[in-house]
């Protein structure tokens, strides 16, 4: 073992030891257990020379990182956040984005950026460097800017960089940034992506008039509706677009935050769905397959609706209990996750002990 990583190693067990009574007050006894071995392996392992995590895919998984690090209550001079944020500063432009040059993914990686800068603005120390990334990525949003009117099935959606389509799970992550940020729900760009999001939903309605509304009309969430209609999980053969957990919980959540009631028909119908499809060990629709990600959607969604058990059609579910069980157990030795079904990057230890961290934010 290196000698900076024994010198990391060390400040983050001092911490550890200092911050456990705090800690535990938290949550459950299993849960500070699997912060613990989770930073662990972030500090030893994880985390580059630079202050990064996988940079050879850009700077977004040092964003999801560090959003999930200060979710678990490290603090913003943590040796291992104070690092990663340095390296993120450094992915600066002058546009106000956080992106890695000539990225074909720079709203997203200047959304998971604003996140982790949100929550490390306890001093209002990166209050201007937020707010030149937030007006970065409403100019990234689909819009009058693209040309398009609020007719469009793709507006204000958001997507990768590269613009090629706007999607709901970067609309998702936009408006978590920008919430994160303290933008109100009255906002004009949250009110655009809304429009967006309702559009991502098979439920016909007043808010949905696309092609796709009432072919299936399972209240669920797919992928998106441009470019001629994507789900990850296929389709029907009428053409319906089929609905998958992942995003119901992505559309569910982004509609609660944009300000839609908790009782409005489409917060329902999105209930209904996953109530007939309830999993803490699988993404309903999807199987193994962003399994990590759904997790952490999963929690953050059940969290915005504020129930304590979730009811399903085989009963009711201690979803926090369960979700803290299915994630203790498949925990590796080192401290970190990875997905066998390596899709959509979660192959990658620190992507995906990322995203359970952000998942155990929600488990106390």
């Amino acid at each position: 073992m290196k000698l900076t990583s024994l010198l990391s190693f060390g400040l983050v067990a001092s911490w550890m030891v200092s911050s456990f009574s705090f800690l535990q007050a938290q949550g459950p006894a299993e849960r500070l257990e699997m912060v613990k071995k989770a930073v662990g392996y972030l500090s030893d392992v994880g985390q580059a020379e630079d202050g990064s995590f996988s940079s050879k895919t850009g700077p977004g998984v040092t964003g999801l990182v560090v959003a999930g690090l200060l979710s678990v209550d490290l603090p913003p001079d943590h040796p291992v956040v104070a690092k990663s944020l340095k390296y993120l500063q450094s992915t600066r432009h002058e546009d106000g984005g956080l992106y890695a040059p000539k990225s074909t993914h720079a709203n997203y990686e200047t959304c998971l950026a604003i996140m982790a800068f949100s929550k490390a603005n306890q001093d209002g120390k990166y209050t201007d460097l937020i707010r030149g990334a937030e007006k970065f990525v409403k100019l990234q949003q689909w819009d009058e800017g693209e040309g398009i009117k609020s007719d469009d099935v793709a507006y204000g959606g958001a997507g990768y960089g590269s613009k090629s389509r706007p999607d709901l799970s970067n609309t998702a992550f936009l408006i978590d940034a920008l919430r994160s940020a303290g933008v109100s729900e009255e906002d004009e760009a949250i009110k655009k992506a809304l429009a967006f999001v309702s559009r991502c939903q098979n439920l016909e309605s007043a808010n949905n008039r696309t092609e796709f509304a009432s072919k299936i009309n399972d209240g669920g969430f797919y992928y998106t509706p441009a470019n001629g209609g994507d789900s990850m999980a296929g389709k029907e053969e009428n053409g319906g677009l089929r609905s998958y957990a992942s995003m119901t919980y992505a559309g569910m959540k982004s509609m609660i935050f944009a300000g839609v009631d908790k009782e409005d028909f489409r917060v329902k119908a999105a209930k209904k769905f996953l109530y007939n499809n309830y999993s803490v060990s699988t993404n309903p629709g999807m199987g193994s397959s962003g399994l990590y990600y759904y997790q952490h959607t999963m929690a953050k969604a059940l969290a915005a609706l504020g129930e304590k058990e979730f009811g399903a059609k085989d009963g009711n579910h201690d979803w926090k209990a369960e979700l803290l069980i299915q994630l203790k157990n498949t925990q590796k030795e080192n401290g970190s996750w990875t997905n066998p079904d390596a899709r959509w990057m979660e192959g990658d230890p620190n992507l995906v002990t990322g995203y359970v961290l952000l998942t155990l934010a929600y488990l106390k």
